[in-house]
């Protein structure tokens, strides 16, 4: 049984015939008779029975119809309960993000929403491979995750909506014999030391893609993938390194030099399955991310 054989056996108790409600449900008398047969074969005593031309209830239809009153007035109160929730705008929303992103997007989000009656974060970092990144929506509300500009789109299981188009420099010690150009080629770095991440995190493409272009394989001399650890890195004289232009906090030994030749560009896009935004605390700090990427591009 569900409650729509439920709710037709309440109104056939009220009403008297399936003519009748079949005009109050605005369905077909024979639609409202199949439904009556569906309830039946799930009880083993009769529900209805004929007096004349009416159809009636029986003891047993009429004490199910009683009970019918009761789960529609429960379930019209879980449904008011599933509306506050959803309309709460204080509810939890969780939140992950690769470590660049976390360190770029964490700070605005908890200074923004941290008025009262403001969504409750819970923040979490998770630095993985571009693949796992949309499995990670089963966990959190928002994931923010990142992708180069010409790699394949984000699965259909997950809504994306991106929230920076970031380039991708060149990060050399503020000495070394490269710093003076305004622009690198691919070849200008080509026979350089390279500090890299690791293999199926997304900027490993844009270094094979250099490489290519040059015409050459690059020494990876250190893969790292945490951005400050790498900043230490190349001021240390480690290798060269592709840096988020925005994201990382700059670092007075070092500077970033644009790339020319290749698309050297990532999207960080905030992930999440679709109804998730049914919740006005998600689509909340989904806009407040929005505003801190405005604010990122700006400082940029």
């Amino acid at each position: 049984m569900d409650e729509r054989q439920l709710r037709i056996l309440r109104e056939l108790g009220e009403l008297g015939s399936v003519t009748a409600v079949a005009e109050a449900l605005l369905v077909t008398p024979s639609a409202i008779s199949q439904q009556l047969r569906l309830l039946q074969r799930a009880i083993p005593v009769p529900l209805t029975e004929r007096q004349g031309r009416r159809l009636v209830l029986t003891d047993a239809g009429q004490a199910l119809a009683g009970a019918a009153i009761e789960v529609e007035t429960a379930l019209e109160r879980a449904r008011h309960t599933v509306a506050e929730f959803m309309d709460r705008p204080d509810g939890e929303v969780s939140v992950a993000a690769f470590h660049s992103a976390g360190s770029a997007f964490f700070p605005p989000l908890l200074r923004g929403l941290a008025g009262p009656g403001a969504p409750r974060l819970a923040l979490a970092d998770e630095d993985v491979a571009q693949d796992d990144f949309p499995p990670l929506t089963r966990e959190y509300d928002l994931v923010l995750a990142h992708r180069l500009e010409h790699a394949p789109p984000w699965p259909r299981t997950v809504t994306a909506t991106t929230l920076l188009k970031e380039p991708l420099d060149v990060a050399m010690p503020a000495d070394h014999p490269l710093a003076a150009r305004l622009r690198l080629s691919p070849r200008d770095v080509a026979d350089q030391p390279w500090i890299t991440v690791h293999d199926g995190f997304p900027l490993m493409a844009t270094i094979e893609a250099i490489a290519t272009a040059a015409g050459c394989r690059l020494r990876p001399a250190h893969r790292i993938n945490e951005f400050s650890v790498v900043a230490e890195a190349v001021a240390a004289g480690g290798g060269l390194a592709l840096m988020p232009r925005w994201t990382t906090r700059p670092h007075p030994a070092l500077v970033l030099k644009p790339l020319s030749g290749v698309r050297a560009r990532r999207h960080i896009d905030a992930l999440h399955r679709p109804e998730r935004t049914a919740r006005r605390a998600v689509r909340t700090v989904l806009a407040e991310l929005h505003t801190a990427a405005a604010a990122i591009r700006a400082r940029g």
